[in-house]
């Protein structure tokens, strides 16, 4: 594949694209895009007002701010002059912002409100590397002179429209940037051990970007809805650079609480998401149905089944029958196109990714007429390795290799990839480096996986979580769970057993489900810690646990399990931004319950 720069992909953009709607966001109770001419001026004049500040080529910017479009502008402004983004989770905590700072060796420190400017307060004093602190929100108090290292993010914009003369010189240094060169310092989240700052080079990007947006078929007239953190790759690459490569328009969602009243208004026709979120809109739609009355109840359900049976037809490569052809053709105009229209109305393709996707939720989606492909990648991929294809994607797993990447499966199982997203190694971490890319230039992914006859790629789990029971048998608790959770009484679920006769599990209800349930057998009234505690339910546990367990091996039932009645949540940290468990965390924090299940 040819090698390039991303200021050489978005250059082209902005002329390519000037006068097409490039970022928005809700302002005055309404979405406002500007062109793509008009972010290409923003990002001039920031970049001009960080070279101003002294930033050079090569320098590290650190970046802590939700997504919003100012976060687009500062990253590709920083890359602009030459400098390279280490981007931070906004949900971070004080001490983690300094701990990665003073590792990424960040000048510049860029802040997007009150709260994170208040971090910034806390560790600026341990980081005498940081000259300049740049705040996004301009409501935010920068004391009276006492902070002379915070500067408002506009003034800094605004500085560099005055300074048009050297444009030239910029335009230089953009140039200046080769494939190789440094683009971004990510640090992986951290379930595990000690976090890693990740080179991710111009070309890791650059490559990956345009093999997805040709693997997903984007083009300029598509509009990407952005939720998921900016900070984490999967977004950082799918949802931002993808799509401004291909000319396409990005809408930002308010925050989590209004990601469904920002579907109605961006209206997006790609749309971006982790498992968790694939559940919990599921989840909703179900309930919504279930509370429907009489012949719109009845409706609602023949429509789910009627498409359930298409849908499964179709992933199968068979023809659906004629009559159901029919049926759908009608109960879709009913009902089907009406919980489309509540996800905006104009999704054409949905992408998951970050973790294993349930088989169940793929189906569910591509029953009602929405594409949910599924992808596979790590932070030091940039992250895309394989993805499966619309129109009609292999539902379990994670299909075939994008352009230019390499895939193949090690003696123990291993998924190794090679190809030019693999980075350029661990920041100041030499052994950890050679440790991950072996010398024929193969990154070792820690997954386990096999490859299909059709050449898509199966995932199994990662290797440190492969559960080695008593007798010796090997289980890996993603696929365990991932088939479990086609229960709808089950929202979370994890499972252990480690050295154990038998795998046990710490579940979360689906509260909406189990309640209605509830309420027809007498327990109207119960909390749902009361109804954790049920016997009634602990018998319908057991129940779906059996009923949905029928593909596993016997050894990969869960015999023991404890219910509780509170969800695993990023604030409590047992979710990743990104809604992965952490596995030790929720181990740790539920010692007592494992132990009261273990032999």
């Amino acid at each position: 594949m040819t090698t390039t720069t991303l200021n050489q992909l978005f250059k082209n953009s902005y002329t390519r694209y000037a006068a097409r709607p490039a970022l928005g966001w809700k302002t005055g109770g309404a979405y406002q895009y500007i062109t793509y001419a008009e972010l290409d001026q923003r990002v001039r004049n920031l970049a001009l007002g960080l070279i101003a500040l002294g930033v050079q080529p090569g320098d590290r910017v650190a970046l802590l701010s939700e997504n919003r479009w100012e976060w687009a502008v500062s990253d590709l402004a920083i890359l602009r002059a030459g400098a390279a983004t280490t981007p931070l989770y906004s949900t971070l905590p004080a001490k983690q912002v300094e701990d990665i700072v003073r590792d990424a060796g960040a000048r510049v420190l860029i802040v997007s409100d009150a709260e994170q400017f208040a971090k910034a307060l806390e560790v600026k004093a341990e980081l005498p590397a940081i000259e300049k602190v740049l705040v996004m929100a301009d409501e935010v108090s920068l004391g009276d002179g006492e902070f002379d290292w915070a500067l408002r993010w506009r003034e800094v914009l605004e500085g560099g429209a005055a300074r048009l003369d050297e444009i030239p010189e910029l335009e230089r240094r953009a140039e200046a940037v080769q494939p190789d060169d440094l683009a971004s310092l990510i640090y992986t989240s951290g379930t595990t051990g000690e976090p890693k700052g990740a080179m991710l080079t111009h070309n890791n990007f650059a490559s990956n970007a345009v093999a997805s947006g040709r693997a997903l078929a984007v083009t300029p007239d598509d509009a990407f809805q952005s939720f998921l953190p900016l900070a984490h790759v999967f977004e950082r690459l799918c949802g931002h650079y993808l799509p401004l490569t291909e000319g396409a328009s990005i809408g930002y969602t308010e925050s989590m609480r209004t990601l469904q009243l920002n579907l109605s208004e961006i209206k997006p026709t790609v749309l971006l998401g982790v498992p968790r979120i694939w559940e919990l809109l599921m989840a909703g739609i179900q309930a919504k149905g279930r509370r429907l009355k009489g012949l719109k109840r009845a409706a609602f359900d023949k429509a789910l089944e009627v498409g359930m049976r298409v849908g499964k037809a179709r992933l199968a490569g068979k023809q659906p029958s004629l009559l159901d052809k029919a049926a759908l053709g009608l109960l879709d105009k009913k009902v089907l196109s009406e919980i489309r229209h509540a996800l905006g109305g104009r999704l054409r393709l949905c992408a998951s990714g970050s973790a294993a996707l349930p088989p169940a939720v793929g189906e569910f989606f591509f029953s009602l007429g929405i594409v949910l492909v599924e992808g596979f990648g790590l932070t030091e991929t940039s992250p895309v390795i394989c993805m499966s294809r619309p129109p009609v994607p292999r539902i379990g797993t994670v299909g075939t290799c994008i352009d230019g990447v390499e895939v193949r499966i090690a003696a123990d199982g291993e998924i190794l990839s090679r190809g030019p997203n693999v980075m350029k190694g661990y920041w100041n971490k030499p052994e950890a480096t050679t440790e991950a890319i072996d010398a024929d230039g193969w990154f070792h992914t820690g997954d386990i996986g096999v490859i299909e006859r059709d050449g898509s790629l199966r995932i199994a789990d990662r290797k440190k979580n492969i559960l080695v029971l008593a007798n010796g048998k090997n289980v890996a608790p993603t696929l365990v769970e991932t088939t479990l959770l086609r229960s709808a009484f089950i929202a979370q679920i994890v499972v252990f057993g480690d050295q154990q006769s038998a795998l046990s599990a710490l579940i979360v209800p689906n509260s909406a489900a189990l309640r209605e349930w509830a309420q027809t057998h007498g327990l109207g009234a119960a909390t749902d810690a009361e109804l954790c505690n049920a016997p009634e339910v602990t018998r319908l546990i057991r129940g779906e646990l059996e009923r949905t367990s029928g593909d596993l091996a016997d050894y990969e039932h869960v015999k023991r399990f404890k219910l509780l009645p509170m969800e695993f949540t990023i604030e409590a940290g047992e979710l990743t931004p990104t809604m992965k468990i952490k596995r030790k965390v929720v181990a740790e924090k539920f010692a007592a319950e494992l132990a009261a299940m273990a032999d």
